[in-house]
């Protein structure tokens, strides 16, 4: 976990673990209220440039880094259940760009969703650019990896939740939805999108925008899409 506002976020939702922080020396006198939320056994670490820089083999100009320990994988099924009445998931398939995950994290965190559920070929939320992209959502949003989308629509139909598969070529603009109690998500890749068999299995939604330019970002439209 790196800068200050991550490890904030770390400290202040407890899900991981944390092992230790190394910090840049001149960044220690900043970092005390931070700091004064870790475990209290955690050690710190304070070290000079030369130092952090020859442990990680280029130059850290963040200066703030913190050790986690990965948790036990969530177990959807587990996860899904125990989610309020009315709940909003997020569903990410083939999402392999690990700013892009973390921009969906962050607008996930944002708007209150309640989880997040990844196939197997989307990136790991705990890479480390994708937990400083999503400025530490990924340490507070829960989420679970299923190995394929057709174990994500199986499990969040068990659950009872309505399916909404995002495309620029979706049949309802996502705006004029009618209430649900029970919304997921499904965010593709970019260029190729959503599989087709699967948006043929939902209802499909657009963010209405000009019919001369072809999409929007995924993480772009996973903000616009969500806010709605």
């Amino acid at each position: 976990a790196e800068g200050k506002v991550v490890l904030s976020v770390l400290f202040a939702t407890r899900r991981f673990d944390v092992e230790s922080v190394l910090i840049l020396e001149q960044r220690l006198a900043g970092m005390e209220t931070t700091l004064a939320n870790a475990p209290a056994e955690m050690p710190v670490y304070v070290a000079t440039q030369s130092v952090l820089d020859a442990i990680a083999g280029f130059h850290i100009h963040r200066g703030i880094l913190a050790l986690g320990r990965k948790r036990p994988a969530d177990d959807a099924t587990a996860l899904l259940a125990g989610l309020p009445s009315q709940a909003l998931v997020v569903a990410l398939v083939g999402i392999s760009n690990h700013d892009n995950v973390g921009a969906i994290f962050r607008n996930a965190a944002a708007f209150e969703a309640d989880a997040v559920l990844l196939d197997s070929s989307s990136c790991d939320p705990l890479y480390r650019k994708a937990v400083r992209v999503s400025v530490g959502a990924v340490l507070k949003v829960p989420y679970a990896v299923l190995p394929s989308h057709h174990d994500i629509s199986q499990v969040l139909a068990e659950n009872n939740f309505l399916q909404l598969a995002l495309s620029p070529s979706g049949e309802c603009d996502i705006g004029a939805l009618p209430a649900s109690p029970r919304n997921a998500l499904y965010l593709g890749t970019e260029g190729e999108g959503l599989p087709a068999a699967l948006m043929a299995q939902m209802q499909t939604v657009k963010i209405p925008m000009s019919e001369s330019f072809d999409s929007l970002n995924v993480a772009a439209a996973s903000a616009i899409a969500l806010h709605r």
